[in-house]
């Protein structure tokens, strides 16, 4: 165990947690919502520092980052534990259940992504912000080592740990999971609102930035909230990759997957307000390749994970010269 960071005695050997917005209170030999910050005597402890549920080498597409290095391999890790309860999570077995682990140091991880000879970290599978510590000292590493790091997370922070982890990781996919806060609230016990602030925090710092939304019928799919969501989106930076995720069933939730209708209606309407605009999880042929915003020119093809490069040239379209928001 390593003691925890953003915390605070409050009477006894009772301690609050300020890592996220839950600030749990948390009573000696008890853990908080995301099960994996202990207090033990009155100190918070991290269960999480260097165990890690799974390590593999995977496309950046699968994160899915599409502008971040596109066609490239990154090592990505996960651990075990989540501070939101959505019902349907797609990896319940890490987030909500303990899993095997294995122990691995944050300068073991970096030996590892080097002798891959891979050019960065992912921190993803369940939620990395639960990991913070682990986080934060790998990725300060990796970067001194000339890696970039990369985080798939739910986004729901506060924000002196968020802004202690944008001098390190270099790109993020947020996970919004809808744009209604009765549905956030009652659905993952999140807030909408922090979700928001954040996300537009971390595009105002310069961080590339990419959004998922996991579509559920019933839930989330609404024409009218998706017109609002990729408005907001759209007032923050036109220019962020929104990726519209198939749901099918998992963990606690069991209704039939996504119709293609939907996400197909979903993406029309997404793509009224934003440039860029992915479908994923799917076999649909729309919602994969990427194009110029301004000429339409093709610019990334994808098959599966499979990825050509074939419009961009010094950053830009190969037609027309618009600079484009992809990192290569």
């Amino acid at each position: 165990m390593r003691e925890a960071l953003f915390y605070e005695e409050i009477g006894g050997s009772k301690v609050r947690c300020n890592l996220c917005p839950h600030h749990c209170e948390i009573e000696d030999g008890h853990s908080g919502t995301c099960r994996v910050r202990i207090n033990k005597g009155g100190v918070l402890y991290t269960l999480t520092y260097g165990t890690l549920s799974s390590i593999s080498n995977d496309p950046i597409e699968k994160k899915p980052l599409y502008h971040f290095h596109p066609g490239t391999v990154i090592l990505s890790v996960g651990s075990w534990g989540c501070n939101m309860t959505c019902p349907w999570c797609q990896n319940w077995e890490i987030a909500h259940e303990k899993p095997q682990v294995q122990r691995v140091n944050p300068d073991r991880l970096i030996d590892l992504t080097l002798d891959r000879e891979l050019e960065g970290i992912a921190y993803t599978y369940n939620e990395p912000i639960v990991s913070f510590e682990f986080v934060l000292d790998t990725s300060r590493m990796a970067s001194a080592d000339g890696l970039y790091n990369v985080m798939v997370t739910n986004g729901y922070i506060e924000e002196a740990p968020l802004k202690l982890l944008l001098q390190t990781i270099q790109a993020m996919n947020i996970d919004l999971k809808g744009f209604n806060p009765k549905f956030y609230k009652k659905r993952t016990s999140g807030d909408l609102e922090t979700i928001k602030k954040n996300i537009k925090t971390i595009s105002d710092e310069g961080l590339h930035l990419e959004l998922t939304t996991l579509v559920i019928p019933g839930e989330n799919d609404s024409e009218e909230e998706m017109e609002e969501q990729a408005a907001w989106i759209a007032s923050v930076n036109d220019k962020i990759p929104l990726h519209l995720s198939k749901y099918y069933p998992a963990y606690k939730f069991n209704k039939p997957p996504t119709p293609d209708e939907t996400l197909l209606k979903l993406y029309a309407i997404a793509k009224k307000h934003l440039k860029y605009v992915y479908l994923g999880n799917t076999n649909l042929n729309q919602g994969r390749d990427t194009h110029c915003p301004v000429c339409d020119n093709l610019l990334i093809k994808r098959r599966g994970f499979n990825v050509e490069i074939v419009g961009i040239q010094d950053k830009k379209c190969s037609k027309c010269q618009t600079d484009l928001n992809i990192k290569l």
